[in-house]
């Protein structure tokens, strides 16, 4: 099989002419954003979107905007020629890596920095970004509002705001007619969704499911930090989901007692708990008894590895 070498392009500017060169020849373009440090998970997004559009364009970008300084930014694994080599073993490859250094540079003075610079900071009650600190920079958010609060946001409270804003500029930048998003990161996805709704881009989002190794691990970026026991520990999180699907599927809906049972044995397995909630699927609104599809949110402590999963119920 030809290999396929995709495009790379850094410049935000290019990357629109490109875009919008491809679609005036009549190609439609699917984009698959990522921070990069590529696996299964991501190869399977970009799988996705080549039956959906003629050309693919695979984002690899570490946001800074999403990350509190007690994240692991400085750490995320980063492999830019190993990722490269991956996506052109993928069938049908890809037609344009879009690798831009600091998207948050406007090339005015002070203009936000290195990307690895911005971070993002508590002051009080409100959250301030170090641009938005300086007075200069980038000062515009997108926010939306009700869905980025539960779960993922109790915790995370920069995050969404900090997604919704970078994959705003992404579609802006790339202009793409589908992008598709693991429902691993499932809050992620719907909120997407929604904001794409809301604001009227004209994209189709995709919602692609989970891959998971051999094992039963969710795939995700940040497994390459587990050590082996860590690792033994964290398949508590996918078995016992599974358990859970199976007794809600059986008739079992009292969703306290399903959730005592997966929190239980993530906690007997040494992890610990940032959330597990039970949600309707589209609006993520915390359900008591499972009477609509819903979908079970799991995020957990493996040593200093932060796990996310879920399982959709259609009970």
């Amino acid at each position: 099989m030809e290999l396929k070498e995709a495009e790379i392009i850094r410049d935000k500017d290019e990357m629109r002419r490109w875009s919008r060169r491809m679609r005036s020849q009549g190609k439609t373009i699917g984009l698959v954003p990522t921070m990069g440090y590529l696996h299964q998970g991501h190869i399977s997004l970009i799988k996705e979107a080549h039956k959906h559009t003629d050309l693919i364009v695979v984002s690899i970008y570490v946001n800074p905007g999403q990350f509190a300084p007690s994240e692991d930014l400085s750490t995320y694994p980063s492999d830019f020629h190993g990722d490269l080599q991956k996506l052109m073993a993928v069938p049908g490859g890809v037609d344009a890596v879009f690798h831009p250094h600091n998207l948050y540079d406007y090339g005015s003075v002070g203009g936000g920095g290195r990307s690895g610079d911005c971070d993002v900071r508590e002051e009080g009650k409100g959250v301030i970004s170090c641009l938005e600190e300086r007075g200069f920079g980038h000062e515009t958010w997108v926010k939306v509002e009700r869905l980025e609060k539960s779960m993922c946001g109790k915790s995370r409270p920069v995050f969404f705001r900090g997604v919704a804003t970078v994959v705003s500029k992404l579609f802006n930048i790339v202009e793409p007619d589908v992008a598709v998003f693991g429902k691993k990161d499932y809050q992620q996805w719907r909120i997407i969704s929604r904001m794409v709704r809301d604001l009227d881009f004209a994209i189709k989002v995709i919602g692609s499911e989970i891959v998971r190794d051999a094992d039963g691990l969710a795939m995700s970026s940040r497994n390459v930090h587990l050590s082996p026991e860590e690792r033994e520990k964290a398949l508590s999180i996918n078995r016992s989901l599974s358990r859970a699907k199976f007794a809600a599927e059986k008739g079992q809906n009292n969703c306290r007692e399903l959730r005592d049972l997966v929190i239980q044995a993530i906690e007997e397995a040494g992890g610990r708990i940032d959330y597990a909630e039970i949600v309707e699927q589209e609006s993520l609104e915390a359900v008591e008894e499972i009477r609509n599809p819903v979908v079970f949110c799991v995020a957990a402590w493996f040593g200093k590895v932060r796990l996310l999963d879920n399982m959709e119920i259609n009970a």
